[in-house]
């Protein structure tokens, strides 16, 4: 056998050892950097929380998109989970639009802290966080207690979650962000379970677009801000700004009304 049989037979095996050992060191450090989510976050996750398919009351600044009348609650999900769900949408999310997104978030939420709307202490919610950019923005800026929620999970930064009945108790985050509104089939039970879970005082975060038509998977079309600042009648405006947020025009802060 020639001397150097051995060792060319070896090659290939090497690559594929290297890569092995990096994919799984990644595994381990996401994993071992995720801790699960504290008691009061998980205080209802095992509750099922039914929601009836009651249209919320009209609102003259938002027109509820007339193919959203489903035959069921579940319809709409459904509906919903075939973006969330999308293979190929999945795949842009998790690599081209990942820096891209969590820069850009990140951006945000330190302007945020500059404002001292936010800060390292903050317990954090993102509704309706798909794959989690906006979580790991707020921990890419230090704010380490954050989460967010979407109908199909994606541990370790997204729980399973439905924004018309968040499954949290009440009063447990100082700030919430989301940009999904327009999603919303129950805009009024989209608002209220927000304030629900902020405690008095807490920060609520909106990226919406206003007279702009959203994509085939929208539920509503917000004509005017102020059909969104109605819906939160717990809470004052802190400020309503200009935004350039990925086809989101308008930043909305409010302060939950009471005590901190």
């Amino acid at each position: 056998m020639p001397a150097d049989a051995k060792p060319r037979a070896l090659l290939p095996v090497r690559p594929l050892l290297l890569l092995l050992f990096i994919t799984s060191l990644v595994l381990i450090y996401a994993y071992s950097s995720f801790s699960p989510p504290p008691p009061s976050y998980s205080a209802r996750l095992d509750a099922a929380v039914a929601v009836p398919l009651v249209p919320s009351p009209p609102n003259p600044h938002i027109r509820m998109r007339r193919g959203a009348a489903f035959r069921s609650y579940d319809d709409y999900l459904r509906h919903q989970l075939n973006k969330t769900l999308d293979p190929r949408l999945r795949r842009v999310w998790a690599t081209r639009d990942w820096h891209r997104k969590v820069d850009a978030f990140a951006r945000f939420f330190e302007a945020l802290r500059a404002e001292g709307l936010l800060s390292d202490a903050s317990r954090a919610l993102c509704v309706g966080a798909r794959l989690g950019q906006e979580v790991a923005a707020l921990r890419l800026v230090g704010v380490h207690d954050a989460v967010g929620i979407d109908l199909a999970p994606a541990p370790p930064l997204v729980l399973r979650g439905d924004f018309h009945a968040q499954p949290f108790a009440d009063g447990v985050f100082d700030f919430e962000f989301s940009n999904v509104f327009d999603h919303a089939l129950y805009p009024d039970r989209f608002a209220a379970e927000i304030e629900r879970t902020l405690r008095p005082g807490g920060v609520a975060v909106l990226h919406v677009a206003v007279h702009r038509r959203g994509d085939k998977y929208s539920a509503n079309d917000l004509l005017d801000v102020d059909g969104l600042l109605g819906l939160f009648r717990r809470s004052e405006v802190v400020r309503v700004s200009k935004v350039d947020a990925f086809g989101l025009d308008t930043e909305v802060v409010l302060r939950k009304k009471g005590p901190p």
